[in-house]
């Protein structure tokens, strides 16, 4: 087969086959197909889809491009997954949460991608902790501590590793297919038994519309189901940060207060409701009520804590890290307030415009050879419907020096819209959890005039990061569509991308 055939079908909207899908993925991992013909195969796919069996076909692929695992272990094989959002660290809070609630866990995770922290840079921020086993050491550490966060080099999915990166730096994230390939190609070869999702919306997420959350919860949860993996997706809100931290130090610091004591707040409960519906899946209790109650109980009475301190322990880590995190953590050397400069309410946030500014710090990467500085990001980020006046503060700023903490500044008062009254509270969880949700058209409704004005702003700030924006020559009916949308701007801008 040749790349450029496979690619000039793609181009014309053709469907490619199974072998080639199949052929495409083995050449990405053993490098046979080129960075130039990955990235405009990934750049196809963004400007089209492929359909449900060339997208269950391109997953598979890529999960038979490295080796699948398999468990001879005593309890059943689980793990959670998000599709990426800010102060989203939930994953370091419920993977050792659901080890002491019986189950094992060996999550395959993954870097910085786009404005979203990766759960690899943020433990790796633990001094000594090493990400990157071997799959004997993988296996020993999840027998050992019930648990494990590791990143791909165990031979899982080595043409996700490879995509991974090439799409971060192509501007190819936002792609219903390479998202469901990349998430499930890595957990359909850990031999999972049980599968939970966490899919997000809203202004920090790369779905910023429910109806497009609910179309790629729908697409993961019924390609991994009909892989034969029990799972179950939940779409949750990302119009905030989930914790109150950006950043990888300081997110890990936000989880170690969860543990040791503190107000987990949403963090906590959102680790809950996943936590309580992969339980359920895998036959741990009999309902997700009861699954939910153990996972907090897990959190709270420090057996979470002690699993967490095992697997850092087990991964290279300080064996005394539980009860020295803040002293262990790396700080940033110039701490600076954000002032809201002005009364009123904080209607919105733009989540995405907080997540590059830590990127533009040095908390994410740029290109893909960028090194993580661990220390800095941003914390105390407050929620929305805060009443704040001309000197409260709205967050704090961890940065390298002085002159960028200051240009910060600037940018993260940009992210928050002070408005005369405060917006209604939006749900936890909008479609797939247990228990009341204000209807997700009361949120977005509500929302709707500040979203659009802070959608402005993150399209100019991503204007800032890779190049300018060409704005489409609208006609009204492509107009009207647009209106119709809770996000007028980023919905014209993507029909003008389909159709230019």
């Amino acid at each position: 087969m040749d790349a450029r055939m496979i690619l000039a079908r793609l181009r014309q909207n053709q469907q490619p086959s199974t072998e080639e899908l199949q052929w495409f993925a083995q050449g990405i991992a053993d490098q046979s197909v080129s960075d130039a013909q990955v990235g405009a195969f990934a750049m196809a796919l963004c400007m089209g889809e492929l359909d449900a069996a060339g997208r269950t076909a391109l997953t598979m692929a890529m999960r038979d491009s490295g080796d699948v695992l398999s468990w001879d272990l005593d309890a059943p094989i689980v793990d959670k997954h998000s599709t990426g959002g800010v102060g989203d660290c939930v994953s370091l809070v419920l993977v050792p949460a659901l080890a002491a609630c019986g189950t094992y866990v060996p999550q395959i995770s993954g870097r910085g991608l786009g404005h979203t922290g990766g759960t690899l840079d943020k433990i790796e921020s633990i001094p000594g902790v090493n990400t990157d086993i071997s799959g004997d050491r993988l296996y020993d550490l999840v027998r050992k501590a019930g648990c494990a966060i590791v990143g791909t080099s165990v031979r899982i999915a080595p043409a996700d590793k490879r995509l991974y990166a090439i799409r971060d730096v192509t501007s190819t994230v936002q792609s219903l297919d390479l998202i469901t390939a990349s998430i499930l190609s890595k957990k359909l070869a850990s031999g999972l038994d049980a599968l939970v999702l966490d899919v997000k919306v809203g202004s920090g997420a790369f779905m910023k519309s429910v109806s497009e959350a609910r179309h790629l919860a729908r697409a993961l949860s019924a390609t991994a189901n009909a892989a034969g993996c029990k799972t179950q997706a939940l779409i949750t809100d990302m119009n905030q940060p989930l914790a109150a931290s950006l950043g990888n130090a300081t997110e890990v610091a936000e989880v170690m207060r969860a543990f040791t004591g503190g107000d987990g707040g949403r963090l906590v409960e959102i680790a809950a409701q996943l936590g309580g519906a992969v339980l359920a899946q895998a036959g741990v209790v009999a309902t997700e009520a009861e699954g939910r109650d153990k996972v907090r109980r897990a959190i709270t009475d420090g057996a979470a804590a002690e699993r967490f301190g095992q697997m850092v322990a087990g991964m290279g880590g300080p064996r005394s890290f539980i009860d020295n995190w803040a002293r262990l953590l790396p700080v940033a050397p110039v701490i600076r307030e954000v002032k809201a400069g002005k009364d009123g309410y904080v209607t919105a946030i733009d989540g995405e415009a907080l997540g590059l500014a830590v990127v533009a710090m040095g908390g994410g990467r740029m290109v893909e050879t960028d090194r993580i500085d661990p220390t800095v990001g941003m914390t105390g980020l407050i929620e929305l419907g805060t009443r704040v006046d001309a000197k409260s503060g709205l967050a704090v700023i961890h940065a390298p020096s002085e002159e960028i903490a200051i240009v910060m500044e600037t940018r993260a008062r940009a992210a928050f819209y002070i408005g005369p009254k405060p917006p209604p509270p939006p749900p936890l969880v909008y479609e797939g959890g247990t228990g009341w949700a204000a209807p997700s058209w009361l949120w977005w409704t509500a929302s709707a005039s500040a979203a659009h004005r802070m959608r402005i702003g993150s399209l100019t700030e991503r204007s800032r990061m890779s190049g300018p924006i060409r704005w489409p020559t609208l006609s009204w009916p492509v107009l009207k569509a647009g209106l119709k949308r809770v996000d007028p701007a980023l919905c014209m801008c993507r029909i003008w991308m389909r159709w230019a």
